[in-house]
This record gives C-alpha cells, sequence and structure tokens, in this order.
C-alpha cells in the first residue's frame, strides 16, 4: 500500500508483485517501442547513479542453513568454497546435470556455524531438488526465509551516508568493505547487511523479518529522501545492472551455458567435491561455443533491445542473439547483452530490432563502472 501511494505500478516475478517504476501520472502499458514510462524508469536510474536509491529485492529467494556440518555440506553443494570467516560473502555458481549454470548465489557467513544465501525468487521451486542431492547432516537445519523475511537495496554515490543515519555501526569501507556483512539495528529491527549491489554501484542489501517490513521501509525511504533519493523499481534495476555488464538467472545464466562461456569458472574450486563436479568436468576445457558479451546499440531512437533479438554480422552472417536489453541512462547508450560467436571487443554487429537492423559494437569493457572503483568505494 505505501508503495502504491507513492505511484508504483507493479508487474509479477514468479508470483512476487513488485514495482516495476513509481510515476502516479504514467499508466502502465505495454509495446515494442519505448513508452510512456520510458522517461519515469530513466529519472529513477538517473536518481540512483547521482545520488541513492531505494529498490525493494523482497523477491530474491533468502535461505538459512545453521549446523555444526553446514559448512561442509554447503561445500558440497555449491563450486565456491565456502567463507571461512564470520562476516564474509563470496559469489559461487551451482552446476547443472550436463555441467552449466544452474544457479548463482551469495553466501555469507554470519557465525561459526550460521550461514545465509541470497539467490533467484523465480528459481527457488526449481533449486529445491538441488538442497536434496547432498545427504543432510541431521545437526544441520537449512530453511527457506523468502517468505518470512523480505529486502532491500540501498545503492547510489550517497548510499553509505544516507543508511550511516539509520545504525551506530561504521559503514566505512575500511569497517565494512566490499562482500561483507554485519547485522545492523535499523528502526528497532535486526538487519542483515551485505555490502553488495545489483546496481554494481555502492550499495548494501538490507533483509529483515518482514514483521518489520513497514517500519525499516519507512526509516530508509526517509533516509534516502535527505540525500535527494527515493524509491527505484524493477525497470530501472534491470538498466543499472546491465550498464555494469550483470547477468541475470533466466536471461543470461542457465543450465544451458558452461561456466567459461559467462566467466563464472573462476569461482569454481575444484580441490573439493561438488554437485555435478563431474558434468562439469567433461565440459571445463572446451572451448567456448558462445561468449556473454555486451553490446552498444548505436543510431537507436524508438526501441531498444528486450531479449530474444537474433544477432548478425555486417555481411549477414548470424552470431547470436540477445538475453537481456534497455536505454542505459546513466551512460547514454542502448545496451544489449547476448551471446556472441567469434565476435570479440570491438567487432561491428547487427542486432534486429523491430525487424530492422541496427549497427552495434562489442565493448570491451562495461561502460558504467569498469574497473568497480564505486562499487568498492
Amino acid at each position: 500500500e505505501t508503495q502504491r501511494d507513492m505511484g508504483a505500478k507493479f508487474g509479477l516475478n514468479y508470483g512476487w508483485e513488485h514495482p516495476l517504476y513509481f510515476d502516479k501520472d504514467t499508466p502502465e502499458s505495454a509495446g515494442f517501442t519505448r513508452q510512456p514510462w520510458f522517461k519515469s524508469v530513466g529519472r529513477e536510474a538517473n536518481m540512483l547513479r547521482q545520488a541513492v536509491g531505494l529498490i525493494d529485492i523482497s523477491n530474491f529467494a533468502k535461505y538459512r542453513c545453521v549446523g555444526t556440518g553446514a559448512e561442509d555440506w554447503l561445500n558440497a553443494v555449491f563450486a565456491n568454497r565456502m567463507p571461512k570467516a564470520v562476516g564474509r560473502s563470496c559469489l559461487t555458481p551451482l552446476i547443472g546435470v550436463n555441467g552449466g549454470i544452474a544457479g548463482d548465489f551469495t553466501v555469507t557467513r554470519m557465525g561459526q556455524d550460521e550461514f545465509w544465501i541470497i539467490g533467484s525468487g523465480m528459481a527457488e521451486r526449481y533449486h529445491q531438488r538441488f538442497w536434496k542431492m547432498v545427504p543432510m547432516p541431521n545437526d544441520v537445519v537449512f530453511e527457506s526465509k523468502t517468505d518470512a523475511w523480505c529486502g532491500f537495496n540501498i545503492a547510489g554515490p550517497l548510499a553509505r551516508k544516507a543508511l550511516q543515519t539509520l545504525t551506530n555501526t561504521s559503514l566505512e569501507t575500511s569497517d565494512f568493505p566490499f562482500m561483507r556483512s554485519k547485522w545492523l539495528e535499523i528502526a528497532g529491527a535486526t538487519c542483515l547487511a551485505l555490502r553488495v549491489s545489483f546496481t554494481g554501484d555502492l550499495g548494501w542489501e538490507i533483509h529483515c523479518n518482514a514483521n518489520y517490513q513497514a517500519t525499516v521501509y519507512a526509516a530508509l525511504l526517509k533516509a534516502v529522501a535527505t540525500e535527494g533519493g527515493g524509491p527505484v523499481g524493477s525497470r530501472a534495476l534491470m538498466s543499472l545492472r546491465i550498464e555494469k555488464g550483470y547477468g541475470s538467472w533466466g536471461r543470461e545464466y542457465s543450465p544451458e551455458y558452461w561456466p567459461q562461456e559467462v566467466a563464472l569458472d573462476r569461482l569454481i574450486k575444484l580441490e573439493k567435491n561438488f554437485i555435478n563436479k563431474d558434468s562439469y568436468l567433461k565440459v571445463k576445457d572446451n572451448p567456448s561455443r558462445e561468449v556473454l558479451s555486451l553490446i552498444h546499440v548505436q543510431d537507436v531512437t524508438i526501441a531498444d533491445a528486450t531479449g530474444g533479438e537474433p544477432i548478425f554480422l555486417p555481411d549477414g552472417t548470424p552470431v547470436g542473439r540477445v538475453t537481456s536489453g534497455t536505454f542505459g541512462y546513466s551512460v547514454n547508450m542502448s545496451l544489449a547483452l547476448g551471446y556472441l560467436k567469434n565476435a570479440p571487443a570491438g567487432t561491428q554487429v547487427d542486432v534486429m530490432i523491430l525487424g530492422k537492423p541496427h549497427r552495434g559494437v562489442v565493448l570491451a569493457e562495461p561502460p558504467f563502472d569498469p574497473k568497480g572503483e564505486r562499487l568498492r568505494a
């Protein structure tokens, strides 16, 4: 209700209702060309990049794993090695039966025998089969917290300044570095704070019991408002993550793609066992069939790629397809993420939008913060 009162227009993600954008005066609409909400989404994206924004990420899947054997069990499930120190986080792939990407997760250690796992909400039911593949010790409890806990992402260059008004815990990088986690008290609620952000900007994910959702959301909204920020919807988040070249489950990541094709092979630790390790070993030395790439689409005025568009070389040779597309408001580029075959950085391609070729160039690095300086500031 609070979001609706702020002008939120809602969409669905596997049954989870979430704000697409916030604008009382611009109704939701659908079409292949840029819609009236294009400018509304742009205002949100630029607000976050220039100041600070608040995104509802309650539709992310959340799990808690506790017990003396929790670390060993998680290491037997995921391909990366679990964090050793309390407060440290890691990114990890989950390997599918054919050696592909069955999922990507953030795992953080919040106690000697306590881990929290954040993943794709839309894939939560699918991932249940993997949790059952490894026998669980009697002293380990693994439970979904997706319904019981909610989440928010506060991000942007002024995110630290805004969030610091709500906690006595220092948020300076020396005290709270990137990929670290802590328990914070915010508006009377104990919150799990992870210094990560799907926007690719400075930011924190804040997760808390859903009983405190309204209270924590109100406090965060007030804090970002004092720094010239406000709520941000999922369409702006799509723009922000593609500016950074971040992939998403169901679009860029799926069991069809090998880890080396999506640059996740660096997160796989072969000195230990994990689910479907044998399947991965069969494909790990194979040359990439296609490579996940970011394309700057030029001369676009009325429509952007959205996903599924074919990609050709200028001579008409097919080389790939778009998995996600958007307009990058803060970098002023029409962008497309997609899989390409034999098309390295600098290659000119034609992306078919509205049935017509639009010339693009394969980028060597993401146009926003390619060195990750803002992310780690």
